[in-house]
This record gives structure tokens, sequence and C-alpha cells, in this order.
């Protein structure tokens, strides 16, 4: 990214917000992309879910189901863990 000139920042503080950014602003107060986010990166990262199976609305719902159960035990594991005083990654 580029230094900002004193020109392009008096600029960007008369400018007239757009609809998109007022609505991005508001739906970042309403829910904010960082916890909504994380899960799915575990999913994609973890599990290697990356690419949709084409199995059928019930099938499809109990997978996401699933790997949605495994990814908050996946994140909650240093918490479970802690009880007994031992931590595996």
């Amino acid at each position: 990214m580029t230094q900002m000139s004193f020109s392009d920042v008096e600029y960007a503080g008369k400018r007239k917000q757009t609809r998109r950014e007022r609505f991005l602003a508001e739906m970042e107060q309403v829910m904010p992309w960082v916890k909504v986010e994380h899960p799915f990166r575990v999913i994609n990262r973890q599990f290697g879910y990356t690419k949709v199976r084409f199995r059928g609305p019930t099938k499809n719902t109990a997978q996401l189901i699933t790997l949605f159960a495994v990814s908050n035990l996946w994140m909650a594991r240093r918490e479970l863990l802690a009880e007994t005083r031992e931590v595996r990654l």
C-alpha cells in the first residue's frame, strides 16, 4: 500500500461515504467478521473441507453440522484438556 499524500488525506476526510461503505460499517457493528470467519478457517485448514460435495440437502446439512461440532471441539481443546494438565497440539 502506498503512502497517502496530504491532499489525499484531506480529500478522504471531506468525501461523502458511499452506500456500500455505510452498509459495510453497519454490518461490522452488527456482526463482526472476525467472529464469523474463524470457524470456517478451522474447517478449511484443519479438516481439509475446501470443496462442496453435492449429495443432497439432507446429507450436506448433516456433514456441515458434524464439521462445525468437531470445529468447536478443536477450538476449545485447550480448555477441555486443561483439567488433565495434558495439552496436545
